[in-house]
């Protein structure tokens, strides 16, 4: 059976798509689609001590954005504050219009008019899943450089062809 399976499939490793063009991770550091919600961590544009942690619900389009600490954004005033529209922004970067479109199942041809098409409401989700995330991310650059195999990150995404 083993011998008949292709490489990757043998490994714990998964191929990982490129970005579709360059980000400029300042603005937002951490953007994925994952638990149903394409979500991430915007920076503040008057704190530069402050985060906000953005989502919005695939399917129903339910959105939220709060600090790290579960503050509302104050932008949020029944429709998407500048942090989610910034989210959305650098997820089409990240992934390209339209697998973030397929997966919002929102349509547009540009970010801005799949925020502007979005039919979902205010939704409280909690920040601290999103944030420790985004925090756990950030330590894995801190590791020291190795070519040997670090146990914490046999599941992680390899770059690269699979041998």
């Amino acid at each position: 059976m083993d011998a008949e399976r292709t490489a990757w499939e043998q490994l714990s490793a998964q191929r990982v798509t490129s970005p579709v063009a360059p980000r400029k991770l300042a603005k937002v550091p951490f953007v994925e689609m994952a638990e149903g919600r394409l979500q991430g961590v915007v920076s503040s544009g008057s704190d530069i001590e402050r985060v906000y942690v953005s989502s919005i619900t695939a399917g129903s389009h339910n959105y939220n954005c709060s600090t790290n600490n579960n503050r509302p954004c104050g932008g949020l005033r029944g429709s998407p504050c500048k942090h989610l529209q910034t989210l959305v922004q650098e997820a089409v970067v990240q992934y390209g219009l339209a697998t973030v479109s397929r997966f919002l199942q929102v349509e547009g041809e540009r970010a801005a008019e799949l925020v502007y098409n979005l039919r979902g409401d205010h939704e409280s989700i909690p920040a601290a899943v999103v944030f420790s995330r985004f925090l756990r991310h950030l330590a894995y650059l801190e590791l020291p450089v190795t070519t040997q195999p670090v146990p914490e990150m046999h599941w992680f995404p390899a770059y690269g062809e699979v041998k």
